[in-house]
């Protein structure tokens, strides 16, 4: 049998989520556990999850969806990237593929994603953040949630409100993709209701694979 690769896994049209996060975060973190505790509920669910495939948040999420997923048929993917420290490829990922840029990787994401959840992270995790939701503005990929994990985000929001927003540089409707989710089982439960909209197959609920072409 083949290994599974990201283009076999595209052709099965699972439904994904995947989690941002920073590869500095320590395993006594209290926000390494709410990961690992959030993936575990989606590996329970029997959810794909997709993540960077490092250190840190990102081997919470894919430890805790390990945990979780059982005997079910769910897989971990891991989007690597190659980069001159911190960045190691963590040992519960099922599926695996390695990029050089950041760019590249960043498109692979976003085929793969019908969930986003950002969890604590620094200048990738804001990255990531912002390529999602600028792409989703201007409609080259579908409008899925941005699930922003933890309260750090709050002080964003707020800014996001008082300067562009009030400024009219993007509208009231582009601020209602991002969602704050104040613990795992908050964001659980937007993940649940994008879920049931992808198994409806409603109109409002297109397929990333599908519209976001990468040229």
């Amino acid at each position: 049998m083949k290994p599974a690769t990201i283009w076999s896994e595209l052709r099965k049209r699972d439904f994904r989520v995947t989690i941002f996060g920073s590869s500095r975060m320590k395993s006594t973190d209290p926000e390494y556990t709410q990961v690992y505790n959030l993936a575990k509920l989606i590996g329970e669910r029997g959810i794909d999850l997709v993540t960077g495939g490092g250190p840190g948040i990102m081997e919470a999420a894919s430890a805790g969806h390990n945990m979780g997923k059982g005997k079910t048929k769910a897989h971990t993917i891991g989007l690597n990237i190659k980069l001159p420290h911190e960045q190691r490829i963590n040992d519960y990922v099922d599926i695996k593929k390695e990029f050089t840029r950041f760019s590249e990787r960043l498109d692979n994401f976003m085929l793969l994603s019908n969930s986003i959840v950002v969890a604590h992270g620094g200048i990738g995790t804001i990255l990531e953040l912002l390529y999602a939701w600028q792409l989703m503005q201007v409609k080259h990929i579908c409008n899925i949630p941005i699930i922003l994990l933890g309260p750090q985000w709050k002080g964003l929001i707020k800014w996001l409100k008082k300067e562009p927003l009030k400024r009219g540089f993007f509208s009231k409707e582009d601020l209602q993709l991002l969602f704050i989710a104040k613990n795992s089982k908050e964001a659980m439960k937007i993940i649940e209701e994008s879920y049931k909209e992808y198994k409806k197959g409603n109109k409002n609920f297109c397929l990333n694979y599908k519209k976001y072409k990468i040229k």
